[in-house]
C-alpha cells in the first residue's frame, strides 16, 4: 500500500472543517480493497494482534470516520476510512505504522550485520528522515523518531568501522602479496642438490599464478610498494632458473654412475634367474629391486624402460616358475585330499557297530584305513582340521561300542547295569539339553560326538 491513497490535512485544520461543510472530503479505500493488490516489497513484516492493538491505542476515530493520531502533545489528522468501522481505520493506519516500524528495524539490523556502505546509510537516514517527519500512520511516533535518532548516532561509528575496515583490507592485501614474495624468497632459500626441481618450480610458477590473480582481484596497493615486491618476487625467479641451469650440468654425470649400477644389477638377476633355492633367492632379489630404485634414473625414459625389461626379464623367470613350484603343491594337496575323502567314507560306514564281532572287525578295517590314510600326505591346510576330527569320530563311536561290550562281560556288570543305564539317560538328557542350547558350531558337534559315544554304550547294554 502506498501513502497516495491515503488522504492526510494540511496544518490549518480548522480552515478544512470549515471547508468540509461545502465539499465531501475524500476517501480513504477500505482495507478491502488492498486486499487483492501484490504487494511490491519481497519483506514480509510480521507482528501480532497485540502489537496491533498497541499501536491503535495512539489514535481514535471521529464520528466522521477521521482518524487521528496523537504525536507527541498535539493530536493530528492521519486521513478518513468513512466506511469502515472504528477499529478497522484504525487497525489500518497502525498496520502502516508498524510497517515504517519494521523498515526502521530492518535498517538497524543491517547496521548491526555490517553489511551496508556508507553511502546507503547516508541515503537511508535521509529516507527515514522524511518518512517519520509527519506520517500518516497510527501509533508511538515520538518513540518511532528517537529509535532513528539512537540509530543515526549508530550510524557515525558503522561509517566510522566501514572506514578503517577498507584501509584494513588495503594493508591485508599488501600482507597478502608480501606473503606470496616471502615463499618465493623461502623456495629459493632452500635450493640444494637434493631438490625436486620439478615440485620447486611448479610451486613457484602457482605463487606467479597466485600473483596474478591477487593483482587482478584484490583491492590495490600504493604503486611504489607494488613495484617493490614484485622486484623482490622477480629476483626470486630468476635465481630458481639459475640454479637449476646449474644442477642440469651435474646430471649427467650422475646418471651414467647409475646407468653402470643398473647393468650390474641385472647381470646378478640373470645370474639368478634359474634358481630353485624358493626363499632365498626370492630374498636377493628384493634387495636387488631395493639397489635398482637406490640407483636412480639414467636418462631419458625409453633408457629407463630398457634396462628395466631386462631386469624384469630376469625376474619373472624366477618368479614365474616358483609359481609354478605352488601350483604343483597345490595340486598334489588337492589330490591328497581327494583320496583322504575317499577312505573317510569308507570309515563312517564301519559305524554303527552292535556286537563285539562288529567292534572287532571295525577296529581291524579302521587300521587298515589309517595305515593308507598316513601314507597319503598332506592336503590345503583349511581342510586338515575338517578331515582329521571326522576320521577320529569314528574311532571314538567304535571305542564306545568296545567299551560298552566290555562292560557288559564284566562279572560285576549285571549288579551295576541298571544303575549304569539311569545314569546313562541322565547324561543323555542333559546333553540334549547343552546341545539345543550351545551357539557355537564347534562346541556344538563336539556334544554331538560325546552324546553318539553315550548312546553307543545305552545300546551295547540293552
Amino acid at each position: 500500500m502506498t501513502d497516495e491513497s491515503v488522504t492526510t490535512t494540511s496544518s490549518d485544520v480548522a480552515s478544512e472543517k470549515a471547508e468540509a461543510s461545502q465539499a465531501p472530503k475524500p476517501l480513504i479505500p477500505s482495507p478491502k480493497a488492498f486486499a487483492g493488490r501484490t504487494q511490491k516489497s519481497s519483506t514480509v513484516n510480521t507482528y501480532n494482534a497485540a502489537d496491533l492493538e498497541n499501536a491503535s491505542s495512539f489514535g481514535r476515530v471521529a464520528e466522521d470516520g477521521t482518524v487521528y493520531v496523537k504525536d507527541g502533545d498535539d493530536e493530528r489528522e492521519v486521513g478518513q476510512l468513512p466506511k469502515e468501522s472504528a477499529q478497522g481505520a484504525l487497525h489500518f493506519f497502525a498496520r502502516r505504522y508498524l510497517d515504517l516500524k519494521a523498515k526502521i528495524d530492518r535498517f538497524g539490523q543491517r547496521l548491526d550485520a555490517g553489511n551496508i556502505r556508507s553511502r546507503e546509510i547516508d541515503n537511508t537516514l535521509s529516507q527515514l528522515d522524511k518518512d517519520t517527519e509527519s506520517p500518516d500512520v497510527v501509533g508511538d511516533i515520538p518513540a518511532l523518531r528517537d529509535h532513528l535518532e539512537s540509530l543515526k548516532a549508530r550510524s557515525v561509528a558503522v561509517k566510522e568501522k566501514l572506514a578503517q575496515e577498507r584501509k584494513a583490507a588495503v594493508a591485508q592485501a599488501a600482507e597478502e602479496r608480501e606473503h606470496i614474495v616471502a615463499e618465493a624468497e623461502e623456495l629459493v632459500k632452500g635450493l640444494n642438490d637434493s631438490v625436486n626441481w620439478k615440485q620447486t618450480g611448479d610451486k613457484l610458477q602457482e605463487l606467479f599464478s597466485r600473483w596474478q590473480e591477487h593483482q587482478k582481484n584484490s583491492i590495490h596497493i600504493e604503486r611504489s610498494q607494488a613495484d617493490a615486491l614484485w622486484k623482490r618476487f622477480s629476483a626470486a625467479r630468476s635465481s630458481f632458473n639459475s640454479a637449476r641451469r646449474s644442477w642440469m650440468q651435474q646430471r649427467d654425470t650422475v646418471r651414467a654412475a647409475a646407468k653402470e649400477q643398473k647393468e650390474k644389477i641385472i647381470a646378478k638377476a640373470e645370474e639368478l634367474k634359474n634358481s630353485t633355492d624358493w626363499a632365498g633367492t626370492s630374498r636377493q632379489f628384493n634387495n636387488l629391486m631395493d639397489q635398482w630404485k637406490a640407483a636412480g634414473r639414467v636418462g631419458r625414459r625409453s633408457e629407463d624402460d630398457a634396462l628395466w625389461k631386462r631386469f624384469r626379464e630376469a625376474a619373472d623367470t624366477f618368479f614365474d616358475a616358483r609359481q609354478a613350484d605352488r601350483n604343483k603343491t597345490n595340486e598334489d594337496e588337492a589330490e591328497n585330499l581327494k583320496k583322504k575323502e575317499e577312505l573317510l567314507v569308507k570309515a563312517q560306514a564301519l559305524v554303527p557297530v552292535n556286537t563285539a564281532e562288529q567292534a572287532k572287525q571295525a577296529r581291524q578295517a579302521l587300521a587298515r584305513i589309517q595305515d593308507d590314510w598316513d601314507s597319503i600326505g598332506h592336503v590345503p591346510r583349511t581342510d586338515v582340521h575338517r578331515i582329521e576330527s571326522a576320521l577320529d569320530e569314528v574311532e571314538k563311536q567304535i571305542k564306545a561300542a568296545e567299551d560298552a561290550q566290555w562292560a557288559q562281560s564284566d562279572p560285576e556288570t549285571d549288579a551295576r547295569k541298571s544303575d549304569f543305564e539311569v545314569q546313562l539317560n541322565a547324561q543323555l538328557a542333559d546333553l540334549d539339553r547343552k546341545i539345543a542350547a550351545e551357539a557355537d558350531p564347534a562346541k556344538k558337534k563336539d556334544l554331538e560326538s560325546e552324546k553318539a559315544a553315550k548312546e553307543a554304550w545305552l545300546k551295547a547294554i540293552s
